[in-house]
């Protein structure tokens, strides 16, 4: 079942708070070599292994997307699955936001980790990630390759503070 979240505003703002009184979600994201995330207002490429290996990370958790991004995952049976345009606003502390869209350096002290797919090639990019990881004091601390559908070779990154 998709949660579609409501579409009232929230103009709070973001206040000024200690690091630890921040709530941290874990971000997902996929990147081609050159970190290109969208190219004309659409994803660079999708493969279904990403989204099942995306399942089992998520599992008993909330998943946060925006509509663009929950049209791939339709087919896909998420229970958890959290749809709202301000879901990097709306998602609590431990739950996971998939990224296709959003630059996220705004939100870089709200997040916990980043899970990175790439697709290990390039592709047209018009959208970039925008949190440069090593020089932002984020250190790697999971690497996996594997056989995606429609990727001969994808690389799941875990970046961590």
């Amino acid at each position: 079942m998709v949660n579609y979240g409501s579409n009232e505003a929230d103009f709070s703002e973001k206040s000024e708070m200690d690091e630890e009184d921040i709530r941290k979600m874990k971000i997902i994201v996929c990147l081609d070599d050159k970190g290109g995330m969208l190219f004309h207002h659409r994803r660079q490429s999708a493969d279904s292994a990403v989204r099942r290996r995306i399942a089992a990370l998520c599992s008993g958790k909330k998943l946060w997307m925006n509509p663009y991004s929950a049209a791939q995952f339709a087919a896909d049976s998420l229970p958890d699955i959290c749809v709202d345009d301000r879901f990097l606003q709306k998602a609590q502390p431990g739950e996971f936001c998939f990224v296709e869209d959003t630059p996220l350096g705004p939100y870089e002290a709200e997040i916990e980790s980043i899970t990175v797919y790439h697709w290990n090639r390039v592709y047209p990019a018009d959208l970039y990630f925008d949190i440069p990881l090593q020089d932002h004091g984020w250190r790697c601390e999971e690497t996996e390759e594997f056989t995606g559908t429609s990727h001969e070779r994808i690389t799941m990154e875990v970046y961590k503070r």
